[in-house]
């Protein structure tokens, strides 16, 4: 069992930065991020896996968002530069304890708003 506990979501004006964090309970190979729009389904946004910390991000964040581990991995943060008013959503971190899991782990999630 595995626990998520996220944090830095917040309002922000279109063209700021954030940086979400989302801490596990223990390793876990894959850490990674989503989000829900109101209204949407849940899509994918980055994640980071494996000891070289190969990263994989959604096309509509490519070049703005940026995933990273530290913390002996257990620590995940995304930073979004540039944001849209199209990146409001409510972020989840994700985990999965090796590639091949069926099992993922989510947090509560947390609310980020892009708006002037």
């Amino acid at each position: 069992q595995v626990q998520l506990a996220e944090s830095g979501g917040g309002l922000v004006q279109p063209g700021g930065s954030l940086r979400l964090s989302c801490t596990a309970s223990g390793y876990t190979f894959i850490m990674g991020w989503y989000r829900q729009a109101p209204g949407k389904g849940r899509e994918l946004v980055a994640t980071i896996a494996g000891p070289d910390g190969t990263t994989n991000y959604a096309a509509s964040v490519e070049g703005r968002f940026t995933i990273s581990r530290e913390n002996g991995k257990t620590t995940a943060y995304l930073q979004m530069n540039s944001l849209k008013p199209e990146d409001t959503a409510v972020y989840y971190c994700n985990a999965k304890l090796t590639p091949w899991s069926a099992r993922e782990y989510w947090g509560q999630g947390t609310l980020v708003t892009v708006s002037s």
